[in-house]
């Protein structure tokens, strides 16, 4: 059974494992123990707090493959990004320069530096071991936040983006940066994106606060202007066809696109649906398969099919109700796995960061 669930300290020895198996980018997912055992501290402290309104708390997941009894892959949430440390992004503006002397009319493209001290609800840590990589599981570990999210709304800001990953190379080479951010730090793109994960202090100390403009950076760092890596493209469209869309905001280092929707409209949010546990069955229930959560603070999402009857009831298999932690009068809550317009696929969306 794949169960996901609140990450805890005994996940630590396995997560350094699967930051090992990630590639450069991934700055959610650190290849540093210290900072993921942090990590792991902050998302314990968030999910035994009970906030009546967001405070930057960092929700960590993980998808635990029972039966192997190992960690499958990762996900999270940030209630709120900014505060007393700023979120950056470059806003991507166009503008329009016209002579009627020459004849000639020009679009031309600016970056802005934003610093963000009242930021949006983030998701983020999109990881899934390449061992499970298959139909569906990837989009059941990006779907278990919504879960979360809709059952405790209280807990997030009402708008939510995704930073995804820009485009960057095998050796954590970024055209973008070369041609912008290396100019100012000094250092190398995985440098500074490790460096941000610590401290983004430097980054206010260093960064231009005057625009940039695109058309004078070279043509290689032109075109990634939020363009997403080639592994991130299934991870973008799952996001697409849960409701998000692409806006003026890019990454400050790779230039990779961010996206957002507020959080009562996406889709799996907007189409769950809650119900009281009426009986538990030994065998599966004849039904297209759903992603379920518990409504509990010890949140617990997976696959799984269901028996409705009517009045706001339903049937659970015993598996399930084992995986969720749930017994007959307890809530649960359910969504379609997909949005109905959409076939199925085996898409395997990683790597939003």
């Amino acid at each position: 059974m794949l169960v996901i669930r609140p990450v805890c300290m005994n996940d630590l020895d396995q997560l350094v494992e699967l930051a090992f198996m990630s590639s450069f980018g991934l700055t959610s997912l650190p290849k540093d123990r210290e900072l993921l055992r942090k990590r792991v501290a902050a998302s314990q402290r968030a999910f035994a707090d009970t906030p009546q309104r967001p405070g930057g708390e960092a929700y960590l997941l993980v998808m635990e493959d029972t039966e192997a009894q190992r960690i499958a892959g990762t996900c999270g949430v940030i209630s709120k990004v900014g505060g007393f440390e700023p979120f950056y992004a470059y806003r991507v503006e166009r503008s329009i320069n016209e002579s009627k002397v020459l004849n000639v009319r020009k679009e031309i493209e600016t970056l802005h530096l934003v610093e963000e001290h009242d930021g949006p609800c983030e998701i983020g840590s999109l990881f899934l071991r390449p061992s499970h990589r298959r139909s569906g599981l990837g989009r059941l570990l990006s779907l278990s936040r919504f879960l979360f999210l809709a059952e405790h709304p209280e807990r997030f800001d009402p708008t939510v983006i995704a930073e995804m990953r820009g485009v960057i190379d095998e050796r954590g080479h970024s055209a973008f940066w070369d041609a912008l951010g290396r100019h100012f730090f000094d250092i190398d793109f995985p440098d500074a994106d490790y460096l941000s994960l610590v401290n983004k202090q430097f980054i206010g100390e260093l960064m231009p606060r005057y625009p940039i403009y695109v058309t004078l950076l070279p043509r290689e760092a032109q075109v990634v202007i939020g363009e997403v890596h080639d592994r991130t493209r299934p991870a973008l469209r799952l996001l697409m066809s849960e409701g998000f869309r692409k806006f003026d905001l890019v990454d400050i280092f790779e230039a990779g696109p961010m996206v957002r929707c507020p959080l009562k409209e996406i889709r799996a949010v907007r189409e769950s649906v809650k119900a009281k546990v009426a009986g538990v069955s030994d065998r599966d229930e004849p039904s297209p398969t759903f992603i379920l959560s518990n409504a509990r603070h010890d949140y617990r999402a997976c696959l799984g099919e269901i028996a409705p009857h009517g009045a706001g009831e339903v049937t659970l298999s015993r598996d399930v109700a084992e995986a969720l932690c749930v017994t007959p009068g307890e809530m649960i809550r359910y969504a379609p796995l997909r949005p109905k317009s959409q076939e199925k696929t085996d898409e395997h969306p990683n790597h939003t960061k």
